[in-house]
């Protein structure tokens, strides 16, 4: 395997991101809970128009009616960031090899898993095969859409050699 600067940054961010998971998910419930509320209060802010009327507690109410998917939407988006800093680790620059989208899917799973394993012993936290499968669509879907953006920069590199 030839190890261009590409492979190693990507293999390098990779590691880090996953230190960042794993501190993400080492904090205890009530830390976690009020991240969730922040990023839900951040929410209202943007999508509620009258938002900054409302009252602190309905403000805070706001926020706990959507903490669930703002909880599965950073599942999620921690994923695909990783699937994504796999994939540049593992992409050899033929889309067609299956290898280029399975060994990323397939590692962020297998994180995913152990980071679940390892919210079982965080004080207040759970692990649940449910964010497992929420981690490897993350995942999925970040590696899908880079592969695509791949496929779209290659095809426009062929349309303009050929014009040239």
């Amino acid at each position: 395997m030839r190890y261009s600067k590409r492979k190693i940054i990507c293999l390098i961010l990779s590691c880090v991101w996953m230190a960042v998971i794993f501190c993400f998910s080492a904090r205890d419930a009530d830390e976690s809970e009020k991240d969730s509320y922040r990023v839900g209060l951040a929410v209202g802010k943007i999508i509620v128009s009258d938002f900054n009327q409302k009252t602190e507690e309905e403000q805070l109410e706001f926020a706990k009616k959507i903490d669930y998917p703002v909880r599965k939407t950073a599942h999620a988006t921690e994923y695909a960031v990783l699937g994504i800093l796999l994939l540049g680790v593992f992409y050899n620059g033929n889309s067609k090899k299956i290898k280029n989208v399975s060994l990323p899917l397939i590692i962020s799973i297998l994180y995913a898993s152990t980071d679940e394993i390892h919210q079982l012993f965080v004080p207040g936290r759970s692990g649940k095969p449910f964010d497992v499968m929420i981690d490897g669509c993350g995942a999925f879907v970040g590696i899908i859409i880079t592969m695509l953006i791949i496929k779209l920069i290659n095809n426009h590199h062929k349309k303009t050699s050929h014009s040239s």
